[in-house]
């Protein structure tokens, strides 16, 4: 899609797209362990909406229900949403910034970080909250943005980022912490199954209070990336044609660098390490649309939120009343699609 020839188009496609999203929410709730018609999932939904609320009743809609969708679906089915925008944010900014359409959320390591901060939460016994948020919420926050300034740090050469450099010093530490994970499992076996559950991913014990934590981190990241969209074309060409147009590629490099960086923090934070949304969904995007970061970001955040809901409604419907990790079904998606890519890429060679 040329963005800026077909405007009616896209806001056309967008608003589509949008419509899409919020039946998949109502789908979503009405489906679980307690079966709840959709019409009443939806004008319970309504009915907390302002002024729209003045023309929906709610009366004769049992009370469990009301419970069910409000306390216990709905904050869950919103941070799914959130998380996946996140991610597929952040996914599309790294694949521009290291050219490289393989580059996912997780490359420079941030989920290890994670991980292990976690894992040290578990471990130490924190069981208590901070405003609202648990403490191996902010352990994990913590240890995800310890890795970044790690990283960053490593890579640093002057004033100047490296991709190639930031992208390897990401790999190191990556292998670096899961290598401390390892032990610290070993030392802590009776510890090991939170550990590994956590780092499967999951919005099981989603709450209003994590969407609002996480919201504004996601938020910011969003506009600040959707700024420099159209910068980030110029980028894919080369820096060195970029510096020609009078973009100021390192410094557009450590803005989008900083703020991915904190939005990855933030969704792993809440929800563990989910795979593969920020790989296959901008990929699945610029297939529809083309490269034009300016309409890939938008629908990118739409399409990640949708795909996040749809695979943690699975994880949390396919074996109840067990739970799958929603990580485990991402990856079930996203990996055939990886080796799709590269058996696609693998002809383009020969």
């Amino acid at each position: 899609m040329n963005f800026t020839q077909n405007k009616k188009h896209f806001k056309l496609m967008f608003c589509v797209f949008i419509i899409i999203l919020f039946l998949i929410i109502i789908t979503a709730t009405t489906l679980g362990s307690a079966n709840i018609p959709i019409k009443e999932s939806l004008y319970i939904i309504l009915n907390k909406v302002p002024i729209i609320n003045k023309f929906i009743s709610i009366i004769g809609i049992p009370e469990n229900h009301k419970l069910i969708i409000l306390k216990i679906r709905l904050p869950r089915i919103i941070l799914a949403a959130l998380v996946g925008m996140g991610l597929s944010t952040v996914g599309l900014s790294f694949q521009a910034i290291f050219k490289n359409p393989m580059a996912d959320p997780y490359v420079l390591g941030i989920s290890s970080g994670a991980a292990v901060g976690a894992a040290i939460g578990f471990v130490l016994g924190f069981e208590s909250t901070f405003l609202g948020a648990s403490a191996i919420t902010i352990t994990a926050f913590l240890g995800s943005i310890l890795t970044t300034v790690l990283v960053y740090n490593i890579a640093r050469v002057k004033n100047k980022i490296p991709t190639n450099t930031l992208l390897l010093a990401g790999i190191s530490v990556n292998f670096l912490l899961s290598s401390l994970l390892s032990i610290i499992m070993v030392f802590n076996r009776q510890e090991v199954e939170r550990i590994v559950f956590w780092t499967m991913g999951s919005v099981s014990s989603a709450s209003y209070t994590q969407i609002l934590v996480l919201v504004p981190f996601l938020f910011i990241g969003i506009l600040i990336t959707l700024s420099f969209s159209k910068d980030l074309n110029i980028i894919l060409t080369g820096d060195e044609t970029a510096k020609s147009l009078g973009i100021e590629v390192e410094t557009i490099k450590k803005i989008l660098l900083i703020s991915s960086s904190m939005i990855v923090a933030a969704c792993v934070s809440v929800s563990g390490i989910i795979g593969f949304v920020g790989l296959i969904i901008p990929h699945i995007v610029r297939m529809l649309l083309g490269p034009d970061h300016r309409s890939l970001l938008p629908f990118s955040v739409v399409a990640g939120a949708a795909f996040m809901i749809i695979s943690d409604t699975l994880a949390r419907t396919l074996a109840s009343p067990a739970e799958i990790p929603v990580g485990a079904i991402t990856a079930l998606f996203g990996a055939p699609y990886f080796i799709y890519l590269l058996i696609k890429n693998k002809k383009k060679v020969l």
